[in-house]
Parts: C-alpha cells; structure tokens; sequence
C-alpha cells in the first residue's frame, strides 16, 4: 500500500488549504483513512479520521477549522483546513489501515505565518 499526499505550502493565518492523499497498492477499499500531524518537538497527533461509511473523528484542536472527506472511488482522503493559526505550523501525514498495519504517507509540510 502507498500513499501520496499533496496540497501542503505556505500559507498566512486565517488562510486555507486543502490536502489530498491518494492510496494504491490494493484491490479493497480502505475502511479507515485520515490524517496526523507532527510539529518540530512534538508528538504526532490525530487531526482527522474518515470511515468508509462517511462517519468521522476529529481531534480536539481542530474546533470546525478542518473537513476531512473521502472519495472511496479514487481511495482519496482529503483535509480542507480554514482559519489556519501558526500553531497549526506540522507536517502532516496521510494514514490507512489494513488490519494491524498502518501505512504512512510521505508527509506534507504546512508552515502557517503570523
């Protein structure tokens, strides 16, 4: 299983953007996909995660600034993130699991400027 994530850049506080993260390397659908992030120092964290029946988990922190969707078709995760604060400043990381196993993506960084 691979997974390519994309839509990370620069950004200014109160701004958006919008992550993707495409899965292949599988025949099935995967039941649950979403999204973590690790700031320099820190521990990686949930944002968001997204069942294949729609239903979805946030973590605290996000407080409605974040959307997480799927497309079961194209086995795409997506993270619309609004209101954006420096402190949202991570890389963040794609993830599906398969049974036990967690696949990672490659990360994708978001620097959020004051």
């Amino acid at each position: 299983v691979q997974l390519q994530a994309s839509g990370g850049g620069l950004v200014q506080a109160g701004g958006s953007l919008r992550l993707s993260c495409a899965a292949s390397g599988s025949r099935h659908s995967f039941t649950v996909m979403g999204w973590y992030r690790q700031a320099p120092g820190s521990q990686r964290e949930l944002v968001a995660t997204i069942l294949i029946n729609g239903i979805t988990d946030y973590g605290d922190f996000v407080k409605g600034r974040s959307t997480v969707s799927r497309d079961n078709a194209k086995k795409t995760v997506y993270l619309q993130m609004n209101s954006l604060e420096p402190e949202d400043t991570a890389v963040y990381y794609c993830y599906t699991k398969r049974s036990v196993i967690v696949y990672w993506g490659q990360g994708t960084l978001v620097t959020v400027s004051s």
